[in-house]
Order: C-alpha cells, then structure tokens, then sequence
C-alpha cells in the first residue's frame, strides 16, 4: 500500500524532505490481469536475456503518472525518476540510522548566516546521459542545472506539486518573481537572476534563504524531485519532456508502456562508481552485504524491468512462478493477503524457505489516512460544529478491526501524522486518532444538532439537510474491505456514506484541485525529520501537498517554528504542541503505521529495504546462472 504524495511516496526542506503519496493498500493503475502481467514479462525478458544482458525483474503496484521530477509526488514515478536522476546528496545505502553523503556534491555543504546560506559545490567531470538535445555533444553537469531544477517548480506553468514544499524553503526572490510574473501575465523567465538560487561560478551553487534551516541537506537529498536537469532537453521535448527523462544517474528510459511495462537501462555514460556504505560496525547484515560488494562497479544489473500489476492476488503469483525477482519495497511488496502464509508469525514460510525465499517485515516510516476536504461544505470547516462532526467520524472507525481483518495484522494503530523512524516521532503519544468509541461519537453528534430530523432513521445536518458522505474509492478488491467496515461502522452512528469510485492517480487529480470530499491514502516519509508529514497540515501548501486544503495560522507559526529550531528539546516539544492542534481540528483521520514485508528469490543478491529513499536497483545483483537452473 504506502506516499507520496511517495506521502511512499507511495515519499521537507528547511524542513527538507519531501514526503511520498501512495496507495493505502496497493494502489490502481491500468488494470492488468494475471495473465497478461505474466506475458508482459515473460516475453520481454526472453528477449533480453537471449541478448546476454543481466535482468532485475520487479512490480509497482500503481501505475506511474509521469517522469517529469517537477510535476510529480506520486511515489511510484518518483521511484522511476530517483534511479535516472542524481541530486547534490544521497543516503547512505547500508547506514542505520539515516547518514546523507554527497552525491553530485563536492563534499558536504558549508552553512552561512545561522543557516540561512548553504554554499554547495558540484563535482567537475559529471555528464548527463547521451540524448537528441544536446545534438552530439557530451553535457557536463553545472550548478545552473540545480538552480534550474528548483525554479522548474515555481514556474506555474508546471503547475508543480512540489511548488508549496519549495516555497516554504523560502528562497531569496523565489517567491516574489513567481508573483510579479503571475500579476504581468507573463511566462516564466528562467534567464532572470534569483539572489537566493545562484551559480556562483561553473561548479558552485549558492542558495540564501529568508529564514535559518538547520536542516535544509535534507532537501538537496532528494534524487526522485531535484536531480540536476539540462534546460536544453526541456526546450527541446517540450510538453513531452515527462516521456523523456535525461539524467546523470545509474540508468536511462528504454522502454515504456503506460501502465503496463517500465523498461530501465544501464546508463552507458555513467561514471565509473564503486559500491561503498557505511553500516555500523554492530550491523551484522550491513557488514555481509558490504563485504560482498565492496568495489564492484554499479549498477550491477544491466536492466530493471518494472511490471504494473495492481491486483494483488496476480503480483504474489507472479513471485511464486518466478516471474518477478522480488516483491520489495514501498512500490511493491508482499500483499497483505498473503502475509499469513507467506511469513506465518514473522517467519519465512517452510516450503518457501525451502526454495531460498527470504523475507523480512518491519513497522515503515508511512501512516496510512482518511482526508477531509476542508472547504468541503459537509465535511469542512473550523467550527465547533464541523470539528465535532469530523472527530464523531473518527471515533466511529475501528482501526483495530481494519488492521485485524483487512490488513491481515500488517499494521499497528497511529496516533498522529508523525511516523516512526523520524524525528519527532513518539511511541508513547496517544490520542483520540487511535480511538474507537461509537457512544462518545453519538454524543458528539447529538450534541451539536447532527440528529434525525425527519424520522427516517438517518442523522442528518443541524440545518435539516440530509447527511450524506461520499468517500472517494479504488476498484480492487481490497478497497471493497475498507469500504464494507467503514460503512458498517458510520452506520452504527446513523451516518450514511457512498463511494466515488476512479482509479487512484484520477483521485489524486481531483484531491489536488478540492473535489472530494473524502479520501482514504498513504503518506510515506521520504527524510529522518518529521515535519515533512506536517506539509498535509501546512497552510501555504493547500492544493499540494496540503491535500485537505487545511488553513490555520496558529499551526502555520508552529510549522514555521519547527522550520528555523535546532534539533532539541524545544524543538520536540514544539512537534508536540503541533501534534495536538492537528488532532484537536482532525483535517484527517490517521489510522496505520503499516508493516511492509519484503521477499525476494536467492538469486537477488544485497537487498536491504531502504528507509527513506528510492533509489536502490543499482545496488543489487541478480545470480542469473541460478535463476536460469531453478526456472529451467
């Protein structure tokens, strides 16, 4: 299930990461079957494999939308964007907790000005992949290219989710050209200078922000939104550029059928990068895996081939036909559905084990949710009366029920937008979010005039009006289980609901825009800090990240606050105070912290789920000689 919005997401800045949107099960893309999945990759591989070359075969359980890094947030075509595209900073692979270690960057940042200037600068002798748009010339990266990466989300053109995490960065005359361009009507200008986004020279990037983000590293750390990108491949692809996406990382587009098949390549001009991590010296498994592949040059794989199969039951299939190498990670891992005998009681089940299987579950940093549409004329609102009508909600839903039945155990009860592993995070805080009390919701709604007024047996509106609820849907099975417990449970209250029911990246269109009223998904994060997940929550971000559209100032001085704090006390005891707010207003219900296992064949060699970042298809080998014996 996860995101975004990868949300895996699926995954800020000052408060630097960016967090993903994802499915809060496994999510829709074009449907497929299990029959025409199992083709789709069987024949593609026949074909590669007679060609020689080393295939790494995978699934999404979401269909990607684009692979332009200025117009996503979905976690699935940001897990596309982060193998082709390189930021300043990347995580260590192997290091526990979170290490960030340059990447395209000359060595760490250099911090200014209590952390209000950042000086980065860029290795020399770094190249973009070969492509038309540079007509037969090799493209060595530059500064200007993370400068022009940053302003492809201001430019409204673009109409950039991202736009809102950018801004609240608060970069120097960002913010104020975007507006006066807006006022003049007048396209983007991306030759105009910005005094907090410059190239001081070839290989120098400057950035100078309006407030102090002590954390601002974790922003360049993000290769899925803010890889270096060449200017001139947008101009020269135009509308058309998410089709072709033209990075410096491991590999490039070779193939795809939307929806369907995703085809990545071995980029033939990548650098010559060896495998290196850092695991803690007390990290068994770390220290295995980096004694194995310690030197050897990456991507070690020449091909990633990434099926689109959103039904569950066809993707576990394809892993136990050895059509795909691993059901892995926040894009696709094991079904919920098939946990019980797939890992019986967090173990390998005997007979998988028994063909090498390996497989691994752990709480994720994700908290699956129920958003509110805050101008919603039902739903929405800051009154006494709309707060107590969107807690009765949340009271009436047992999450218990959900995680048992639904969820196959695979999740543990949330208590507010923070997840584990990040910052702020507290397992010890509780609230009403983890709460199931149908008589205190009665009495909630009771209390403010959401009774039966004409007899029917339903509630309805203080003012007479039917209440009615439409929660937005998917059509796969496993939705119809949400939908069936959620209903039962509104209904008990005298609450009626009904379902509008489109495929996820359609929801996610009209989330963005304020069109549904209700909507259950995923949110990953995608950094170690956790203000990220409060971009839900966030004012200035309402329409991006902000899916619930949630706008209180109290909040906003508080996420401000948490942007410019150093690590510390007051700073978790501001997490606190914002933590409270949102629970006290519940823009959104915060139901899981979900268990993500993981399983993958014997002939996948050195995978370890990453935490909070995307990339990792180029640190895994593929024992092809094995899988050849074991499927011959």
């Amino acid at each position: 299930m996860p995101p975004s919005l990868m949300f895996r997401p699926r995954c800020l800045a000052a408060l630097a990461s960016i967090v993903c949107l994802a499915a809060p099960a496994k999510t829709p893309a074009a449907p497929a079957n299990a029959g025409s999945a199992a083709s789709v990759v069987s024949a593609t591989d026949a074909a590669t494999q007679k060609a020689g070359r080393k295939v790494f075969r995978v699934v999404m359980e979401n269909a990607e939308t684009t692979f332009d890094p200025a117009k996503i947030s979905d976690i699935y075509s940001r897990t596309i964007t982060a193998h082709i595209f390189e930021a300043l900073y990347a995580y260590d692979h192997l290091a526990r907790p979170a290490k960030i270690v340059p990447l395209l960057a000359d060595g760490m940042p250099v911090p200014s000005d209590e952390f209000k200037t950042w000086t980065i600068k860029v290795k020399p002798g770094i190249y973009f992949a070969d492509d038309p748009a540079f007509k037969g010339q090799r493209r060595e990266v530059t500064a200007k290219d993370f400068v022009y990466a940053i302003e492809r989300m201001a430019d409204p053109a673009n109409k950039s989710p991202m736009w809102g995490t950018a801004e609240s960065n608060d970069f120097v005359g960002l913010n104020a050209k975007r507006k006066a361009l807006i006022a003049a009507k007048l396209p983007y200008n991306f030759d105009q200078p910005v005094e907090g986004l410059q190239a001081l020279d070839r290989h120098t990037l400057q950035v100078k922000l309006g407030k102090p983000a002590p954390r601002f590293i974790e922003f360049l750390a993000q290769s899925d939104l803010l890889g270096a990108v060449a200017r001139e491949v947008v101009e020269h692809y135009g509308d058309a550029v998410g089709e072709h996406p033209v990075g410096t990382g491991p590999f490039r587009l070779k193939q795809w059928r939307r929806s369907s098949l995703i085809v990545l390549e071995r980029n033939p001009s990548y650098r010559d990068v060896r495998y290196d991590a850092s695991p803690a010296p007390d990290d068994a498994e770390g220290q295995a895996i980096l004694a194995r592949f310690k030197g050897r040059r990456v991507p070690m794989v020449d091909e990633v081939h990434i099926t689109i199969v959103d039904e569950d039951q066809p993707r576990w299939l394809s892993f136990l036909n050895h059509q795909v190498d691993s059901l892995a990670s926040i894009h696709g891992q094991v079904p919920g559905q098939f946990i019980a005998q797939a890992m019986p009681n967090g173990r390998v089940a005997p007979n998988l084990a028994k063909r090498g299987i390996q497989g691994k579950g752990q709480v994720a940093p994700d908290v699956t949710l129920l958003m509110y549409n805050m101008e919603d004329p039902v739903v929405g609102g800051y009154t006494p009366d709309k707060v107590a009508l969107r807690r009765a909600l949340n009271l009436a839903y047992d999450i218990e029920s959900e995680i048992r039945i639904v969820r196959r155990g695979q999740g543990v009860p949330a208590q507010s937008a923070l997840v584990p592993h990040t910052v702020g995070y507290d397992p010890a805080f509780k609230s009403e979010m983890s709460e199931f009390n149908p008589a205190k919701a009665r009495a909630l709604l009771d209390l403010y005039g959401y009774v039966d007024k004409d007899g029917d047996g339903w509630r309805d509106m203080p003012d007479g009006s039917p209440l009615v609820l439409t929660r937005g849907t998917q059509p796969e099975q496993i939705y119809r289980q949400f939908n069936e417990q959620y209903t039962k449970d509104l209904n008990r209250v005298g609450i009626r609901v009904k379902y509008d029911t489109a495929q996820w990246a359609e929801h996610l269109k009209q989330a963005r825009a304020g069109k549904l009223q209700m909507w259950m998904l995923g949110s990953s994060a995608a950094s170690p800090d956790g203000q990220a997940a409060f971009q839900r929550v966030h004012g200035p971000q309402s329409g991006g990240q902000n899916l619930s559209r949630f706008k209180l100032e109290a909040f906003d001085k508080l996420y401000d606050r948490l942007s410019v704090l150093p690590d510390g006390p007051e700073r978790l005891a501001t997490f606190e105070e914002a933590k409270k707010l949102v629970v006290a207003y519940a823009p959104y219900k915060y139901s899981t912290h979900r268990i993500r296992t993981d399983m993958w064949h014997p002939w996948v060699l050195g995978y370890r789920r990453p935490l909070f970042w995307l990339d990792w298809w180029h640190m895994v080998d593929v024992d092809t000689d094995l899988r050849d014996k074991v499927i011959r």
